[in-house]
């Protein structure tokens, strides 16, 4: 009976509460939900690569001995020599150098007049984190066919990621290197002005384009344009010794830059000089920089010893083109004590007054000293392009 009257109850109390759903006293609908707002997209950061350029790796006899007495088994250690510029490099995303001498793991290293290296300078490169190496010169002839083949093979063992540019495959003038590192695309170009006097030898395998073949350059600019965000130019130029830059080199670069590359790397003088933009044809600028100056050597004069590494950023932005953007120098001395002794390259900025008064140039050129130094960098490099701090 209790059973019979609840549920007549609880009947009621549902029909009740229907037919009272219009009134005043119905239960309150819960309103819309708002809608979860949509998250704005974090922005796409621009393709950036840090980049960086160094003169003349220049392994003269008293180098490369050096780095073989420093092994048991008749190899070579030529990590000594870059040590304290290594951290450098470690932070840059790409690096170039100049490799001004022939590299073999085949013939006989030799020195002045006739260059050949042994492969693990450009192995020990390599782990410094060079990527890009400029192989046109004025000793690339200097071990005829054989030399070319042989360091053409050295080069083609190295690791993928290696490019050279500067030896060209006979007929092979229309492939153009390139290089894609984190979204930029980089294609690397490099001439030379001299082969001292030495003409391609018979039978060799590849050869050099001189600076006077404008037109071959300027096709090979062009086509380097279409096909890749930045065009370097590596270019061996100018006369040895001295800090002028020539109207010839001048002249070149204002084409070059008209034609389309966008840095421009001069090399072969030993010494610093200048560097300037150039305003393009096009309403678009490039940079020169017309020496670096040497980056290794044990030649005897003192600006020979005091050269720069070139930094800059490329960055890729909205609309696809690639800026140059900070460009700047920092300056190297290459230091050895007495006799060539112990050769190694410092950044200036960790090159100490006591190390300039210790260097073995000074027995020839006792003026050799951290104030000249300064003195030489200061006439030769644009203020406003120079490193104020640790190369870091």
């Amino acid at each position: 009976m209790k059973r019979i009257l609840a549920l007549v109850l609880c009947t009621a109390f549902l029909l009740v509460g229907c037919s009272s759903a219009g009134s005043s006293s119905a239960l309150p609908v819960a309103a819309n939900p708002q809608p979860t707002p949509t998250p704005t997209p974090e922005p796409t950061p621009s393709p950036t690569v840090r980049f960086s350029a160094s003169g003349d790796n220049l392994i003269h006899g008293s180098i490369y001995l050096q780095a073989q007495r420093r092994t048991s088994d008749g190899s070579y250690d030529f990590g000594p020599l870059y040590e304290n510029v290594a951290y450098f490099y470690a932070e840059q995303d790409l690096n170039f150098i100049n490799q001004e001498t022939l590299v073999s793991d085949e013939l006989e290293p030799s020195h002045y007049p006739l260059f050949c290296s042994p492969g693990e300078v450009a192995r020990e490169c390599y782990d410094l984190g060079f990527r890009l190496f400029g192989t046109s010169n004025n000793h690339i002839y200097d071990k005829g066919a054989e030399g070319i083949s042989s360091t053409l093979r050295f080069w083609d063992s190295m690791p993928e990621d290696v490019l050279i540019s500067g030896l060209w495959e006979n007929d092979g003038e229309d492939t153009i290197p390139l290089y894609e590192k984190d979204g930029i695309t980089f294609a690397l170009l490099a001439y030379t002005q001299y082969t001292n006097g030495i003409p391609t030898p018979q039978g060799s395998p590849a050869h050099v384009i001189l600076t006077s073949e404008t037109d071959l350059i300027q096709s090979q600019i062009e086509q380097a344009n279409e096909l890749a965000d930045v065009v370097l130019v590596s270019v061996h130029w100018g006369n040895e010794d001295s800090h002028a830059v020539t109207d010839g080199q001048r002249s070149l670069a204002q084409q070059m830059a008209d034609w389309g590359a966008d840095l421009i790397i001069g090399t072969h003088p030993h010494v610093l000089q200048g560097a300037e933009w150039l305003d393009r044809a096009d309403g678009g600028r490039s940079f020169v920089a017309y020496s670096l100056g040497n980056f290794v050597s044990a030649q005897s004069r003192p600006d020979e010893l005091i050269g720069a590494v070139f930094g800059c950023t490329f960055q890729k932005n909205t609309n696809g083109e690639t800026e140059l953007l900070d460009p700047c120098f920092y300056p190297t001395v290459t230091h050895y004590g007495a006799g060539y002794s112990d050769i190694k390259v410092y950044f200036l900025s960790d090159y100490s007054t006591e190390l300039a008064q210790a260097h073995g140039v000074r027995s020839d050129y006792p003026y050799f000293n951290a104030e000249y130094i300064q003195q030489v960098i200061a006439e030769n490099l644009p203020s406003e392009y120079l490193a104020q701090s640790k190369a870091a």
